[in-house]
């Protein structure tokens, strides 16, 4: 590091087995060591840094974001990144102990960085007064009395010999079958006892399914933007990805490349833009699977969740020719931290699946399973589900009205539900800044090129189902003035 007038100047190695973030937080952690920094000198800004490194702004936010996170950097509001004092102290601290003890140490193990995509959401984001993230419900709903009932029962000595044996052969059969009665008779589905495997959430499905697959050495389609979730678990597992673009119709079928073993796609609320496929665009993918000899993945995402017309009948259900995998996830529904899901396929899929699943983590919790079917007999399932539809319908309204009245510069999506909306701004709009000056305002954004292949800093999502309908309009407010100022910026303000 050189120092340049009253800026530190960074220069990358010129030889690293690191990512250019992680490179980066080195630079930076190291120099807060060595206290080449101080915490009254700002650090470059993003634009600033990135220049001087010649990488994108979004790889310092990233590596910003990242050393925020560990405590080593602070944002201050309207000022820039600082060196958090807490980690000064320490670094001088650890100055003072090495000049005592004259103790060498070597440098960390460095390893090669992954292409996946982590969830960076800071660790204390429930602390945020608006967190518009994706993925996160309202703790309020949950229905904590009757869950802790089932709990209960769950733990008598007369269901305890349902859960205290090993069952990597086998799932709950109380919970497959209410899964079946319940959930999957509501979406057309139906499934024989050995078409059914339960799962530790839909992340856990895809990882799954991706390790069945990954001997074919066959490209796998998912939807651009589209899930990272998906990405990851199918790039972890060995598998070759192509993203195929996404539409007001939801993922454009022609445009998925031949040779494909796989095509993820999330039809009822695509992942992230909302939209749902048409039914048309529904039979022209299930008759290209059966065409092109290739199977579908459908994740139901918040299918549940459709606020004016009847459900679009999903895929698995319009599926006579056994091309369909259906993934579906209690996690939107109940809660994130139970960690359930569960897939319906064909039975050879499944028993490869199941063997899968056992060299990963044997199963999933048995207990879970049970309390979980318990919830579903019990009625607390279907009570539950009626309140938060009724709930999230409402803030839903709420949302579209006020992006409607503040946002109106910015293209949205058009969808007919779910709990989040996608928002896309001119060119020349960037969503990473407009994130950065809103986490000084105390509001997270989602910004769009988490969701993407390649890189799109124009689009951000809103999720609304943590933050209380109260400041819903509140929050909106606060994003549609940096909104604007970013827009006055490229000359896109009102009356420009």
């Amino acid at each position: 590091m050189a120092e340049s007038g009253t800026q530190s100047r960074f220069v990358l190695p010129e030889v690293s087995s690191l990512g250019l973030r992680d490179q980066i937080c080195e630079l930076v952690s190291a120099a807060i060591n060595s206290q080449a920094l101080s915490p009254d000198k700002r650090l470059p800004s993003c634009r600033e840094m990135a220049e001087q490194l010649g990488v994108s702004r979004n790889t310092v936010f990233a590596a910003y974001g990242r050393l925020i996170d560990l405590g080593l950097l602070v944002a201050r509001d309207r000022s820039g990144y600082y060196v958090n004092p807490l980690a000064q102290e320490r670094a001088e601290s650890s100055a003072s102990e090495k000049v005592r003890t004259q103790i060498s140490t070597q440098a960390p193990v460095q390893f090669d960085s992954l292409d996946l995509v982590p969830v960076d959401n800071p660790l204390n984001w429930t602390s945020y007064p608006y967190p518009f993230i994706y993925n996160q419900i309202d703790p309020d709903l949950f229905p904590v009395d009757g869950w802790r009932e089932c709990t209960r029962l769950a733990l008598s000595t007369t269901q305890m010999p349902a859960w205290r044996d090993d069952s990597v052969e086998s799932d709950s059969q109380q919970l497959a079958q209410q899964l079946r009665q319940r959930l999957l008779s509501s979406r057309g589905i139906y499934a024989d006892e050995d078409e059914i495997l339960i799962t530790l959430g839909a992340q856990n499905a895809l990882f799954i399914i991706g390790a069945t697959f990954a001997h074919k050495k066959k490209t796998v389609a998912i939807e651009e933007p589209g899930f990272p979730g998906a990405r990851n678990a199918f790039n972890l597992t060995g598998n070759r990805i192509v993203g195929v673009p996404v539409d007001e119709d939801g993922l454009v079928v022609d445009a998925i490349p031949a040779g494909c073993q796989l095509v993820f796609t999330t039809p009822s609320h695509q992942f992230p833009t909302m939209v749902t496929m048409s039914q048309p665009r529904r039979e022209h993918l299930l008759q290209s699977a059966q065409r092109n000899d290739f199977l579908v993945i459908e994740d139901d995402y918040e299918a549940e969740m459709n606020y004016f017309n009847a459900r679009s009948r999903s895929l698995r259900a319009q599926d006579k020719n056994n091309r369909v995998v259906y993934i579906g996830s209690l996690s939107k529904t109940v809660s994130p931290g139970i960690r359930l899901g569960f897939m319906v396929a064909h039975r050879d899929i499944i028993r490869q699946a199941r063997i899968v699943r056992g060299v990963m983590m044997r199963h999933p919790p048995t207990i879970v399973q049970e309390v979980v079917a318990l919830f579903f007999r019990l009625g607390y399932y279907d009570s539950h589900i009626r309140n938060i539809e009724r709930r999230y319908k409402r803030r839903w309204h709420v949302m579209n009205d006020s992006i409607t009245m503040h946002l109106g510069k910015l293209r949205q999506t058009g969808s007919r539900g779910g709990t989040s909306f996608w928002l896309t701004g001119p060119p020349g709009f960037d969503a990473t800044e407009l994130s950065v000056r809103l986490r000084a305002r105390g509001v997270l954004i989602d910004i769009g090129e988490k969701f993407c292949l390649d890189e799109d800093n124009r689009s951000f999502r809103l999720g609304f189902a943590f933050v209380p309908i109260k400041k819903l309009d509140e929050g909106i407010r606060l994003i549609a003035e940096e909104v604007n100022v970013l827009l006055a910026a490229i000359g896109q303000s009102d009356g420009s």
